[in-house]
Order: C-alpha cells, then sequence, then structure tokens
C-alpha cells in the first residue's frame, strides 16, 4: 500500500470526512438492441410510446434506430439506481409489444447492412447533425460494429470530498483544475487496471460468425453459426468488436486535462485521407460531418472518458475546457446476459470500491511506454484472460494475472471497507468476495457461464441469446408499470414529442449553416 494511499484513507475514515463517501453520485446508461420474437433484428421505428428520442433524458437510441439506450439518474443510492434502471426497462416492455431487448453486447442475427436502421431524430437541425453523424460512423466502421451493446457506469466522488483532499495536500489552484487533474489521476490508474475488470466481468467470449462479414480472424469455430476463443472474457472489447485504425495512437498516455483535450481537439480539426476520399457530401446530402480523424469529440473509443453535463448547444470539449471534469465514465463493461437489466448489484458494488482505489492510490504521470504495456495487457486479457498461467507485464516485468489480480483486491478491500462504514451491511466486502472467488477459479466468471450456457444450446450463440432475452421478457412482462409510473412515463414521452416539434418549428436557417457552424467550434484557442 502506497503512503498515500494509506493517509487518504485515514482521512476519509473520520467521523467528520466518512459521510462525504455517501456524496457520490453513479449512473448507468445501458445500450440494448430490439429484437423480433425469432431474435432478428427489429426493424420498426423506435416506439412512439417512448418519446422522442432526441429530447427524452432517459429514454433515446443510440446508433441504430433499432439500439435503445436507457438512462437513468445521477444517483447517490446504487440501489435506488438499478430500481430506475428496472423501471425504464418494464415501461419500455409495456410499449415494445412482441418484441424483446437483446441480452447479449455482441449482436446476433443482422440483417444486410444496407437494412439497418440508421437512427432518426427529426428535422430540426440539431436532431439532422446526430443522423447525419450516424451516417458517418456507417460509412466509417460499419453499421455492424455500431450495433454492438454495453453497459456505461458514470461515477463521481463529492466536490467536498475533493476540497477535502486538496486542502490536506495543500495544492494551490482553483477547486476546479484540483479537481480535474485528480479525475485524470484517477484515469491514469484504471488504465493500470482496467484489465481485471475485463477478466471478472467480461461476457463476450463467442460472437456470431455473420457479424465478421468474411473480415480475416483466429477464431475457433463453436458451431455453424458461431466463433470464439476457448480463454476469451470480452471479444466486444478485442479488435473484433470495436476496432478503428485511424485512432490508433490517436489520444497518448495523458497527464493532465489540456493535454487531453488538446488530442481531441487535433483530431476533430485533423483531415484523414480515407474519410477525404468518401466526402462530406454525395449528391448534395451530406454523409458525415467532417473528413477528419474524428467528426465529433464522442466518436474516440475510449475504455473510460471524463465528462461534464454540457448546456444546450455546447460541445463536449467546451463543456470540459470551461468547467472541468465532473465524472468519469467507463465504458468497457459488457451486458451481462444473466442480469435481466444487463448489470447487477455486485457489479456496481465493486465497480464503486475499485473506482475509489484509483482515485485514492498514488497516480504516477504516465509515458507512451507504459501506456503500450497497459494497453498490450487489456488486449490480452480479452482475447485469453481464462488462460491457466497467463502472464501480464508490470513495469516491464512478467507477473501472473491471477497474483497480481489478488493483489489488487487485496488494496480494494480498504476502500470496501471504507464504503461499508457507511452500510448496515458489508456488501462491498462481499462484492469483492465474489470477484476473489473469480480470480481462484476462472470456471466462476461470466465469460465461462457464457460459453457453458452455449454449448448447452447447441454451441450456438443465437440460441442462448434467444433464451436468455425470452427469459428477460417475461420477467418484465410480469412486472407492468404502476399506474403511477405509467403515468409519469406517459408524461415525459409526451412533453419530449412536444419538445421536438417547437424545435422543428421555431428553428432558423438552414442546416448547412448550421453545421458549417458546428464544425467551426472546434475550441482549439481553450485548448491549446
Amino acid at each position: 500500500m502506497s503512503d498515500l494511499f494509506s493517509h487518504r484513507l485515514t482521512l476519509l475514515s473520520t467521523d467528520a470526512n466518512r459521510p462525504l463517501l455517501t456524496q457520490g453520485l453513479r449512473g448507468i446508461e445501458r445500450e440494448a438492441l430490439r429484437i423480433e420474437a425469432t431474435g432478428e433484428l427489429a426493424l420498426t421505428p423506435h416506439p412512439v410510446k417512448l418519446g422522442s428520442a432526441l429530447t427524452h433524458a432517459l429514454i433515446t437510441t443510440d446508433y441504430s434506430e433499432s439500439l435503445l439506450e436507457f438512462i437513468t439518474p445521477a444517483l447517490s443510492d446504487a440501489t435506488e439506481v438499478l430500481a430506475q434502471l428496472d423501471t425504464i426497462h418494464r415501461v419500455a416492455y409495456s410499449a415494445l409489444g412482441e418484441e424483446m431487448i437483446s441480452s447479449q453486447s455482441m449482436p446476433c442475427h443482422l440483417p444486410p447492412e444496407a437494412d439497418i436502421p440508421i437512427a432518426w431524430y427529426g428535422r430540426s437541425h440539431i436532431g439532422m447533425l446526430k443522423h447525419v453523424y450516424r451516417r458517418g460512423l456507417a460509412l466509417r466502421y460499419g453499421k455492424a460494429m455500431q450495433c454492438i451493446s454495453g453497459i456505461h457506469y458514470n461515477f463521481s466522488l463529492s466536490g467536498k470530498l475533493w476540497a477535502v483532499l486538496q486542502a490536506d495536500a495543500q495544492t494551490p489552484g482553483s477547486a476546479q483544475d484540483f479537481q480535474s487533474e485528480a479525475y485524470v489521476a484517477l484515469i491514469r490508474n484504471f488504465q493500470r487496471y482496467s484489465w481485471l475488470l475485463m477478466y471478472l466481468f467480461g461476457a463476450s467470449p463467442a460472437l456470431a460468425t455473420q457479424f465478421l462479414g468474411g473480415r480475416a480472424h483466429k477464431l475457433d469455430a463453436l458451431s455453424a453459426d458461431t466463433l470464439y476463443l476457448p480463454y476469451a472474457t470480452s471479444l466486444r472489447m478485442s479488435d473484433l468488436g470495436y476496432q478503428n485504425d485511424a485512432q490508433a495512437g490517436l489520444v497518448p498516455p495523458y497527464n493532465t486535462l489540456p493535454e487531453y483535450m488538446g488530442s481531441l481537439s487535433r483530431a476533430v480539426r485533423r483531415a484523414y485521407p480515407a474519410y477525404e476520399a468518401i466526402g462530406a457530401k454525395r449528391n448534395g446530402e451530406w454523409v458525415q460531418i467532417n473528413t477528419n480523424v474524428l467528426q465529433i469529440e464522442n466518436e474516440f473509443y475510449a475504455t473510460i472518458r471524463p465528462k461534464r453535463v454540457i448546456n444546450t448547444g455546447e460541445r463536449p470539449l467546451e463543456a470540459l475546457c470551461s468547467r472541468g471534469i465532473e465524472y468519469i465514465e467507463v465504458r468497457c463493461m459488457d451486458v451481462d446476459p444473466f442480469e435481466p437489466l444487463g448489470i447487477g448489484m455486485t457489479t456496481m458494488r465493486f465497480l464503486d470500491a475499485f473506482l475509489l482505489f484509483c482515485a485514492l492510490e498514488d497516480s504516477p504521470l504516465t509515458n507512451l511506454a507504459e501506456g503500450l504495456e497497459n494497453s498490450e495487457n487489456f488486449a490480452h486479457t480479452v482475447t485469453e484472460g481464462r488462460r491457466p498461467g497467463l502472464q501480464l507485464q508490470r513495469n516491464g516485468k512478467a507477473i501472473a494475472l491471477q497474483d497480481w489480480g489478488l493483489e489488487l483486491l487485496d488494496r480494494i478491500a480498504d476502500t470496501a471497507r471504507l464504503l461499508d462504514d457507511q452500510h448496515a451491511q458489508p456488501e462491498h466486502a462481499a462484492a469483492l468476495a465474489a470477484q476473489r472467488a473469480k480470480l481462484l477459479d476462472a470456471s466462476l466468471t461470466p465469460s465461462a457461464h457464457v460459453l457453458a450456457a452455449v454449448q448447452a444450446n447447441g454451441g450456438s450463440l443465437a440460441e442462448f441469446a434467444l433464451v436468455q432475452s425470452r427469459l428477460h421478457a417475461a420477467d418484465f412482462h410480469a412486472r407492468t408499470p404502476t399506474p403511477e409510473e405509467a403515468a409519469y412515463f406517459t408524461g415525459l414521452a409526451q412533453a419530449s414529442l412536444a419538445a421536438q416539434e417547437e424545435m422543428e418549428q421555431t428553428q432558423v436557417g438552414d442546416f448547412d449553416t448550421f453545421i458549417e457552424a458546428y464544425r467551426a467550434r472546434t475550441p482549439a484557442q481553450l485548448c491549446e
């Protein structure tokens, strides 16, 4: 245990400071494909009963019109976050008819690329911008890749807690700057240790043969329609899932928020020949926002992002530049196919302890060599994390994944105890114990459970996915929304539709002028 980590644990364990741990926020964004009862992708429009995907705060779409995204409010109580996510699922199912929500991160039955519907947000300028951005994603990466689903976990610590740490360290400067750089330090530690999350929670060791579309691979065949790797944990997070040559080395290991923002700012402005060959327009219609490495900041695929709630019309980089980091978004978590909500409380409790550890532990400045080591550890874990005796690299020296993982759990146990001091039950310690069991026995990991279940379903990922999706659908259909819940969400849906209509009727100017102005607002002057 580092001296800094031990000191901070002692500081926060006092009666005066420990309650600050309960004031942090967490929230969940769950992506989920709508599928037919047969398992095929649902090609119907976003259900109007769920409101406007453009303006609804809790229910929207991601890349495709068929890809739902459920967003919980940011709350201090993890139990309430899951309860909110459950309500959103039950409300959604009340509007889906015979359709279901896929239980998997990786899509199983996709139609030809041309038939996968790009999300539609109406005729407002901002709605068309979101649609054009997705057209660009289709041209750059293909539509199948954009149908992958995941769980995003949003996490923050109280501003008062950061103030205590700043005062204790006697760090000069503004509270905003200290908080932002403390979150950057958290992110550095996350990048060092996120391979552990892939081992413990990866749940996509197999994928549908059709998904690769003839791409070269080194996977084994489990059945006629399913490919896998015997020790994989998360093919979703491998180069067979989210992959992009243009983004290679885009954001080097960074040590400050300005470094991060500067890298993204340059990428949004730097031309990329392959995208220039496509062009921003075809036959007079916009097909991508620009022909640069990134159309917008959010196109950068990262396992974790610094975030700030943005104002209407504001770009993410503008918000970070002007007001600093408000929270972090963990983006590497697979959907758990055995959990109806895609994530369970045990996982949430461990994530909270893990992220608090990353925040309090000493986080030395990093460099390109360490960044490469981190990336290789992550890549090895997602493709062969359950391989007996698998070796990772720590500071240039080999160490067994199991040994390193157990060492980390011993340290995370301290933050779990700190969090449990605020609860009647030792829930974080119990969550930690469940992860320790997985490190001692790889057959207890979600990826091992998925492979066993796929094999029990004739070796077909699609059949397993359909079985799980039907189980989850039956659960949600059996627990219909209460009259109060139904009325509340009906109100939200109607208000969102009205808001979209007002935007469309009151906007001024043409879309060409709007998109050109948007492209010109990359805040280079703020970030460099």
